[in-house]
């Protein structure tokens, strides 16, 4: 449990120094290559999981790092793979639907996947043979000593007898997504559409709240490895949209395609 001990207090550290920079309003934002916004908070956060996590010993792929080339990383059996600030978009829009993402991938599939939301100050994570976790409050209830202590097994929330509760993007709901939500066999139930930012919708299924996530739209690895994990250990499956493929990480091109996770 040591290497799981020492994401989940990483993780709180980013989202700390993430919920400073919010709370105070001081950030810059600019814009990168692919016109994706890039604030202050991004780049605060990703030092603060680099400085932690180099000592693993591991690779660390993170959105913002530099981007090695396949040949440089196509041999990693196991690395860490890193969204210092999932939701930037939410975070400049300071409706708080954001986190630190930080998974550990082994032979192309996440095997540990931690995810903090410094607003509510909500901790989840899910790892091999260890289940998956939903803590809240986690800045005062977390503690390194007993990692499960004040946390709750998932999936957490009680099945919803009448409505199929369907969580899509709050930034990126794309044509195809509405299409898939219409055609749903919903076996008689209503369909309750949820929208949230950032990896909260993946999370939102390992809980429970949500019965079903479809991403028809574009989105990188490390916007999915850790959801993944926590999504995975808590009994959904993360499959690639059409197939019975589960997503596969450390590919030459880091865009995953259309993916759905279900309950």
């Amino acid at each position: 449990m040591p290497l799981l001990n020492k994401i989940l207090s990483t993780s709180l550290e980013a989202g700390k120094a993430i919920l400073d920079i919010y709370n105070k309003h001081n950030y810059d934002i600019e814009s990168k290559e692919d016109n994706s916004p890039l604030t202050t908070a991004d780049l605060a956060a990703n030092e603060i999981i680099n400085e932690n996590l180099t000592s693993l010993g591991l690779p660390i792929l993170s959105e913002e790092n530099r981007q090695l080339p396949y040949e440089e990383r196509k041999d990693w059996r196991e690395f860490i793979l890193v969204d210092p600030l999932d939701g930037t978009k939410e975070f400049i829009k300071r409706n708080g639907e954001f986190t630190v993402n930080i998974a550990l991938v082994r032979d192309g599939v996440p095997v540990m996947g931690v995810i903090y939301a410094p607003m509510p100050d909500t901790l989840f994570w899910g790892s091999e043979g260890e289940d998956s976790w939903r803590m809240e409050d986690a800045s005062k209830n977390f503690s390194e000593n007993n990692i499960h202590e004040g946390a709750q097994k998932l999936p957490a929330e009680a099945p919803d007898k009448d409505n199929l509760r369907v969580v899509a993007s709050k930034s990126h709901f794309s044509k195809e997504t509405e299409e898939f939500i219409h055609n749903l066999d919903t076996e008689g139930k209503e369909i309750e559409l949820v929208s949230r930012g950032s990896s909260l919708k993946i999370c939102m299924v390992a809980e429970g709240s949500a019965d079903i996530y479809p991403r028809l739209g574009p989105t990188m690895e490390w916007d999915t490895g850790a959801g993944h994990a926590i999504a995975k250990f808590a009994g959904c499956d993360v499959k690639v949209y059409g197939s019975d493929d589960e997503l596969k990480y450390n590919k030459e091109d880091l865009l995953n395609p259309w993916f759905i996770v279900e309950r």
